[in-house]
């Protein structure tokens, strides 16, 4: 950098073909002990190729606001993180902010392109993994799945309160028998007069312990997989927070244990007509673990771009190094490609071209991606990128859940492979 990094309300910076051997204008000064905290999440817009500079205004007003919520929580977030604890008040402000649609369409809600949705979902997650995944919960899969198959009734009820964070929404699929099997799902809804009656169990589930509503999938008496709008003060609803997990640790997932939950005959939402449904909204969804996982990528080379320029080792800063240089350009070489993925599928999406397995091939990219840069930004901090402060190893255990959720890697690989090959491997 020649100057010092500007935020996305004007064209993103570029990274210079060559690293330094001082620091450029306004970053961190060349020290023994080199950059730490803040100094390693300060956002640098690297854009090799220009990805995002002809981004439009409206969509880069969503991502201006999006970047000052994650940079004016960071240490809230941190600290949640590290406790174990759900910051709830932050995920109702990014309601406020209009930030969880993740690009949901419906009556009442602000309209969000596909690539206003993808910068948000990139930006909230460069900040924090567990604040990406509340807008992906929130907004990709509750608010997508009533907007996409609710009736006027139920859209007018929940659409709005949900997409401003003044109600917290779930989505029940996975099961504790069922996570990438989760078509074979064994939670039953059964008919009994003007009710439907739930019962079973399902695992995984955000929000499902602090929400308000859950929508939930079970099979009907007819082996038909439809979804119920549950709420979650319902008689024989219970959410359990599930503790000791080493990622996303700010925000709760739950077992939730369904025992003759009684809700009325239109709490279906009528829309849904089988297991496709549930695969339509983990379709739009997967795009957004794409580009979550970029904004995981882009915070942890950015924190080893500026770590490797102020740290001195051997009386040279580490980015003289030739190991450290080519280092860099590894991670840059698959940042850009991430950047270029998501650029393009969102011009697809926008399209209304964009195919299941584009969005899986996607994820499947990404995903990886953002593993492979993580590892290296933290062998690049040596001991410090295993502090907390330091923001890198929070990133890296968090990547390890969107390289599961939504399908893992094998499952994509196998929804991709069904379609190069046009033999199914899923037996």
């Amino acid at each position: 950098m020649t100057s010092p990094p500007t935020p996305p309300t004007s064209a993103p910076a570029t990274v210079p073909t060559t690293v330094p051997t001082a620091p450029a204008a306004g970053a961190a000064p060349v020290t023994a002990s080199g950059p730490t905290g803040r100094e390693l999440a300060t956002a640098l817009d690297t854009d090799y190729y220009a990805v995002f500079a002809d981004v439009p205004e409206a969509d880069r007003q969503f991502w201006t606001r999006a970047r000052t919520f994650a940079d004016e929580t960071l240490d809230e977030v941190n600290e949640a993180w590290d406790a174990g604890e759900y910051p709830v008040h932050l995920a109702r402000r990014l309601g406020r902010l209009d930030l969880l649609t993740d690009g949901v369409a419906g009556p009442g809600l602000t309209p969000m392109s596909p690539l206003a949705a993808g910068l948000v979902n990139m930006e909230i997650s460069r900040g924090d993994g567990s604040m990406g995944t509340v807008i992906a919960v929130q907004g990709g899969l509750a608010l997508r799945s009533i907007a996409l198959f609710g009736s006027d009734e139920q859209k007018a009820t929940w659409l709005v309160p949900l997409a401003r964070g003044e109600k917290l929404g779930a989505f029940a699929l996975t099961e504790p028998a069922h996570g990438s099997d989760s078509v074979a799902l064994e939670t039953t809804a059964v008919r009994d007069g003007e009710h439907w009656v739930l019962n079973g169990e399902k695992k995984w589930i955000g929000n499902g312990s602090v929400g308000d509503v859950t929508v939930v999938w079970a099979r009907t008496e007819q082996g038909v997989v439809r979804g119920f709008l549950v709420e979650q003060s319902t008689p024989g609803y219970r959410g359990e927070t599930i503790r000791g997990k080493a990622s996303l640790r700010a925000i709760h997932q739950a077992h939730i244990t369904l025992s003759d939950v009684r809700i009325p005959l239109d709490a279906v939402l009528p829309g849904t007509t089988g297991f496709k449904s549930a695969g339509t909204v983990l379709l739009a969804t997967r795009l957004g673990v794409a580009w979550a996982a970029l904004g995981h990528a882009t915070a942890v080379f950015e924190a080893a771009l500026t770590y490797a320029r102020g740290r001195v080792q051997f009386g040279r800063p580490l980015a003289s190094f030739q190991l450290v240089q080519e280092r860099l350009t590894r991670m840059l070489a698959t940042l850009t490609t991430m950047q270029l993925t998501c650029r393009h599928l969102a011009a697809l999406d926008q399209a209304g071209t964009l195919t299941p397995t584009q969005a899986a091939l996607a994820k499947y990219t990404n995903t990886r991606g953002a593993r492979e840069l993580a590892a290296i930004a933290r062998d690049l901090l040596g001991g410090n990128g295993i502090l907390l402060e330091n923001h890198v190893i929070r990133h890296l255990a968090d990547i390890e859940s969107l390289h599961t959720y939504e399908g893992t890697e094998s499952i994509q690989a196998l929804l991709i492979g069904r379609d190069l090959t046009g033999i199914s491997a899923f037996h």
